[in-house]
């Protein structure tokens, strides 16, 4: 397509001044969340959902956190937790991994059952005017079974 010349002209660059995000972690939100898709699904999973095979190989929602802030919430690989932003809360199962750096969780947003985008913030970036859905600040807690159920 771009094969000896741009189809559509050279491309336009205006530098910008940085900005830092309009929500930052905190004392009673000390984690970033970033969203994120997975290779299995897409979008909110409307289709890809109804796919036996890629349900299997994706069958639900999780949050990543990292090994270290794992250990400092005393949160297993494989627990339920609730994750909580200024804007609500989910439950969504653990998945630690290196792959998320300290103090950063990701959540992919295709899974009604722990729908990560009522986490996120809606400030508007005011260039680009998009929500800034790849920052906001949360917390995790463990959720606690009931003594006598065991639920």
């Amino acid at each position: 397509m771009h094969v000896g010349r741009f189809v559509c002209g050279l491309g336009k660059f205006a530098p910008l001044q940085y900005k830092p995000p309009a929500e930052l972690p905190d004392k009673e939100f000390p984690l970033v969340l970033t969203t994120g898709r997975n290779l299995y699904h897409y979008h909110t999973g409307t289709m890809t959902r109804k796919v036996a095979g890629l349900n299997t190989l994706e069958p639900e929602g999780v949050i990543e956190i990292n090994p270290a802030d794992a250990t400092a919430l005393k949160i297993k690989d494989g627990e339920k937790v609730k994750v909580f932003s200024r804007r609500g809360e989910v439950t969504a199962k653990t998945k630690i991994t290196e792959k998320s750096p300290p103090k950063v969780v990701y959540m992919t947003f295709h899974f009604a059952e722990s729908a990560a985008n009522l986490l996120t913030n809606t400030a508007v970036d005011p260039i680009a005017k998009i929500p800034e859905f790849k920052v906001s600040a949360v917390r995790i807690e463990r959720i606690r079974k009931n003594r006598r159920t065991g639920r």
